[in-house]
C-alpha cells in the first residue's frame, strides 16, 4: 500500500508559476510508476506527466517545454514544476502511482494508488 498526499496548488495568473508536491508514505520501498494526472469540470481525467523508475519522464504534448517531473528518492517525493501556465491548466491535479515497468500516460486506470488532489486555477 501506498499513501499519497499532494500539495501546491493555487490560483496564478497566466503565465505563473507552481510547483506541485506529492508525498509518498507506506510501502515507499518498492519502485513505482508515478505521475500527475488532472482533471477539468465536464472532461476526462488526463494524463499530464509520469517517470518511471529510472527517472525517465513522458509528457503530454500540451505542457512538454513547460512542465518538469520529478521525484527525490531521499524525501519520496514527486514534484511538478508547472511554468508559463495557461488557463487550459485550470484542473483538479492528482498524484498516482502504480507498481510495474509499464508507465501509461494516456489512461488512469492502471493506476492503483490516488491522492485526494489539489486545484490549479489559472485566470487569463
Amino acid at each position: 500500500q501506498v499513501q499519497l498526499v499532494e500539495s501546491g496548488g493555487g490560483s496564478v495568473e497566466s503565465g505563473g508559476s507552481l510547483r506541485l508536491s506529492c508525498a509518498a508514505s507506506g510501502d515507499t520501498y518498492r519502485r513505482f510508476c508515478m505521475g500527475w494526472f488532472r482533471q477539468a469540470p465536464g472532461k476526462e481525467r488526463e494524463g499530464v506527466a509520469v517517470i518511471n523508475r529510472v527517472g525517465s519522464p513522458t509528457y503530454a504534448d500540451s505542457v512538454k517545454g513547460r512542465f518538469t517531473i520529478s521525484w527525490d528518492n531521499a524525501k519520496n517525493t514527486l514534484y511538478l514544476q508547472m511554468n508559463s501556465l495557461k488557463p487550459d491548466d485550470t484542473a483538479m491535479y492528482y498524484c498516482a502511482a502504480r507498481s510495474g515497468i509499464y508507465c501509461p500516460l494516456l489512461s488512469a486506470s492502471p493506476y492503483a494508488y490516488w491522492g485526494q488532489g489539489t486545484q490549479v486555477t489559472v485566470s487569463s
